[in-house]
């Protein structure tokens, strides 16, 4: 957990602050033509979205889950409903809007439906009882929170690996991003399953 943690923590201390100062020059993400909203969706989208990502990392945490069952049903609260489905929901409408092309938006809208879809998924089966399948989609659900987080790893990657290939800095931009996201979403997924099948979840009623 420690690692983990660490490396979060870094990726906010570089990512939100320029959000804070509320100034739309500092935004890393350039605006698209006709669309005077996006700024404070985005916004929205990351403060959430930290809300999110800070609340997962306590929800996997197994002695806070054994010694804190009360603290940890509490925050999973928080995370569904203060991060993972308010920010899936702000990045489904930053996607449909997208400036980094119609590919990226396309990923970051399934990206968003994904996490949005595990989240709820998850918050249905422990209100309905059913702790192995809560454990298993919150398993999927916190892969899907750290998609933007792994996706920044990929993306030095796939900048050096296509630049020799496309000459249009505009053109490597695009298809960087999206060859990155997919890497990210796809890893993801792949070792969420992989985790699963590797430590099965027993369905007992202690288990939350």
């Amino acid at each position: 957990m420690a690692p983990l943690a660490l490396l979060v923590a870094a990726f906010l201390a570089y990512s939100v602050p320029p959000y804070l100062t509320l100034d739309p020059a500092q935004s890393r993400v350039p605006a698209p033509p006709g669309f005077a909203a996006h700024y404070g969706f985005l916004v929205g989208h990351i403060l959430f979205g930290t809300i999110a990502i800070v609340g997962v990392i306590l929800q996997v945490w197994p002695w806070l889950r054994r010694t804190h069952p009360v603290v940890h049903r509490r925050v999973g609260r928080v995370y569904v409903f203060a991060g993972a489905i308010p920010s899936a929901l702000l990045a489904l409408t930053i996607a449909l809007a997208s400036p980094f092309g119609p590919a990226a938006g396309v990923l970051n809208v399934v990206a968003a439906l994904l996490w949005l879809g595990f989240t709820v998924a998850g918050f249905r089966a422990v209100r309905q009882g059913r702790y192995a399948d809560h454990r298993r989609w919150m398993v999927r659900s916190f892969a899907m929170a750290m998609n933007t987080l792994l996706s920044r790893v990929y993306a030095p990657i796939a900048f050096l690996t296509l630049a020799p290939h496309y000459p249009d800095q505009a053109v490597l931009f695009q298809t960087a991003s999206t060859l990155a996201g997919t890497m990210s979403v796809l890893t993801l997924l792949l070792l969420s399953q992989w985790w699963l099948d590797r430590r099965p979840v027993r369905d007992r009623a202690g288990v939350r």
